[in-house]
């Protein structure tokens, strides 16, 4: 299985639909909580080319976008086979 890295923030409803999407899969991945680390939040803005809001993705080391567009794989049945 391919490392899942979420970059994410505390209170963050669009976070939390994300885990629960990957979880429900049986999916390991690996938190970066930017909530109040600067650091962490240049990092996932330098990673993802540009994307500032929360949650940002990532599978195998491909940038996937956010919570949107983890489940608009999902429903494409493009997900199952990138977490194989």
């Amino acid at each position: 299985m391919p490392e899942v890295i979420l970059y994410i923030r505390k209170f963050c409803g669009f976070c939390s639909a994300a885990k629960s999407l990957l979880k429900s899969k049986g999916v390991k991945f690996k938190e970066f909580d930017g909530t109040f680390d600067v650091k962490i939040k240049q990092e996932m803005v330098q990673k993802s080319n540009g994307g500032k809001t929360f949650p940002q993705i990532f599978i195998g080391g491909k940038h996937i976008g956010g919570c949107d567009e983890l489940h608009a794989l999902d429903r494409s049945g493009k997900l199952d086979p990138m977490l194989k």
